[in-house]
């Protein structure tokens, strides 16, 4: 983490972009106190790979059957 002051982003604004594209955190300082926090947006995750847990686990044959009467009583409170 680097800290500077206004007076400095200013004389060379591109320089202290560059060190955040790079990585580097800044704090920018007015007055010896924290303003603001400029740091590199983070990276979007990656997707997982299609068919990570394949081979892992069953689907049931009557996985999309409709509810036993008795179940469906109890959700609707009858």
């Amino acid at each position: 983490m680097l800290n500077i002051t206004i007076d400095e982003i200013q004389r060379d604004p591109l320089k202290y972009l560059q060190q955040v594209e790079a990585g580097e955190t800044l704090v920018i300082f007015r007055f010896d106190k924290p303003i603001a926090e400029l740091k590199p947006v983070a990276r979007s995750k990656q997707l997982r790979p299609f068919g990570l847990c394949a081979g892992e686990f069953t689907v049931p044959d009557d996985f999309d059957a409709p509810l036993p009467e008795n179940l469906l009583n109890a959700f609707e409170g009858k």
